[in-house]
């Protein structure tokens, strides 16, 4: 009870002005990204008061902000033009299903595979895109709207040196609400972006058939959605993790993400996941506890049912300079200098991770380029640590080759090319009690080695092999069952 307390009241006020000031950063971009993926603002906004509300409680990373976001609207927009809204909604419920699956089965765990190279990527990347989805709000506008977000930057900036009572992303966005209207400024509002909803979300099932061929169309888009949901997600939580030193349960949230889009599919919304954004702010306005999230969702609501045509008047410069805020604050700074001091394959990672993000718009794109890059180097790496050292005879006809390291595809060649054979060798023995073998190749190296001497007349012993590397070789090996040859597995 009081670990539940502590994640949920410890720090009240500052929770609840921290959710205020995410609640209106979610607006533009829960509009925006239900344009991409072709269906009306609705769809988002009410997906991000879905999901808000429920990973406050069900979620496992408190004061992370989940939402819809861009990623998760770009994997549906052939379904959205192809099948319609009613299928979007379909594929959000399976959606949810599908990562309730994956956190049950524990699947949050081989996160830790992910490097830190891939991982600054990641928040590189994100940090530019945030920047870049601001330029549309600034093209082709006047000198007034820049003069209004450099005075956002400068309040957002500033304030904090006088007081920190009250987040300066708020104070910012309320001052230049407040000019705005006062003056009568024209600039871009919220309202620009598209109708905000009049009414609450609707309980509803989607009207789609309940056959086969509607899972066939909705399948592929679920476990996309899946996917990329999960990995934003848990990336996410752990850079708060980071950021506010404490720890959070990665399956729990695997398992909230489900239920809280499965809860979005049934009110009319679409998938959604974590927005590091949205979080970022959230942490860097004070929000520690599962309030500010709470309070994000339900303020979001309030804002675009109850206060619509106020909020339709909010300037975007004003959002435009938190947002700014946020991709300056989300970047790694420190990342630059470094890459001339990391090892080149890190550096590589990094930069691969962000061209790809930038390039495809798709966070799950980079890292997975990112972690298989990174795989590929330390296969590379691990295969050169394979050493074959031939050891003196103390005793005519035998030959000794001890070998160290990891036995598998990448390092088989360099342990088969090592194994050399004289005129005089009677036997050989293979000392293997520094080496582990690890998959079907390095059995299949062994059995070359073994089956090869053997036709030259050598009679061939295998010593020293661990527990798992004699297992391995027992079941898969050839070299010792009748009428082995040198013939393929």
């Amino acid at each position: 009870m009081t670990d539940s307390n502590s994640s949920w009241f410890a720090q009240p006020r500052a929770d609840v002005l921290a959710g205020a000031v995410v609640a209106l950063a979610l607006i533009p971009e829960a509009i925006a990204f239900s344009i991409i993926a072709g269906v009306d603002p609705a769809v988002g906004l009410f997906a991000s008061f879905c999901i808000a509300v429920v990973t406050a409680f069900a979620g496992g990373r408190p004061a992370m902000i989940s939402a819809a976001t861009g990623a998760m609207a770009l994997v549906v927009v052939p379904l959205v033009r192809e099948h319609g809204l009613p299928y979007l909604l379909a594929a959000t419920l399976l959606t949810g299903v599908i990562q309730i699956a994956f956190g049950y089965l524990r699947l949050a765990r081989y996160m830790r595979f992910v490097p830190r190279a891939v991982m600054t990527g990641f928040v590189n990347s994100l940090a530019i895109l945030i920047f870049m989805a601001q330029l549309p709000q600034v093209q082709g506008q006047g000198w007034l709207t820049f003069a209004m977000i450099g005075a956002g930057l400068v309040i957002i900036y500033g304030l904090p040196r006088i007081t920190r009572a009250v987040p300066s992303p708020m104070v910012a966005i309320v001052v230049l609400t407040a000019l705005t209207w006062t003056f009568g400024w024209q600039v871009r509002t919220v309202g620009d972006l598209g109708a905000l909803p009049h009414g609450l979300p609707v309980l509803a099932w989607p009207d789609v058939p309940m056959s086969l061929e509607t899972l066939r169309i909705i399948a592929p888009y679920s476990f996309a959605l899946a996917l990329v949901g999960l990995i934003e997600s848990l990336l996410t939580a752990k850079i708060v993790d980071d950021a506010t030193d404490t720890p959070s349960d990665k399956h729990r949230e695997a398992k909230g993400q489900g239920v809280a889009n499965i809860v979005a599919g049934l009110f009319g919304g679409m998938a959604g996941c974590a927005m590091i954004g949205q979080s970022v702010i959230n942490v860097k306005s004070g929000g520690r506890g599962r309030l500010s999230t709470l309070v994000a969702g339900v303020f979001l609501l309030v804002l675009v049912v109850g206060l619509g045509d106020l909020v339709a008047r909010i300037p975007m410069p004003a959002l435009v300079a938190v947002m700014v805020m946020v991709s300056l604050s989300t970047f790694d700074w420190s990342s630059i200098p470094r890459l001339s001091v990391m090892p080149r394959s890190e550096a590589i990672v990094l930069v691969v991770t962000v061209a790809v993000v930038v390039t495809t718009h798709d966070l799950s794109k980079g890292v997975i380029v990112g972690v298989l890059l990174s795989a590929l180097f330390f296969a590379r790496v691990v295969g050169k640590l394979v050493r074959v050292e031939r050891v003196s005879a103390h005793e005519a006809g035998l030959c000794t080759y001890r070998v160290q390291g990891q036995l598998f595809f990448v390092s088989v060649e360099d342990f088969v090319s090592a194994i050399g054979i004289d005129d005089d060798h009677e036997r050989v023995v293979l000392d293997l009690s520094a080496a582990h073998i690890w998959d079907d190749s390095a059995v299949q190296a062994v059995d070359r080695v073994v089956l090869g001497l053997r036709e030259l007349g050598v009679h061939v012993e295998l010593r020293g092999m661990n527990e798992a590397s004699a297992s391995l070789v027992s079941r898969l090996a050839v070299h010792d069952k009748p009428g082995a040859s040198l013939a393929p597995h």
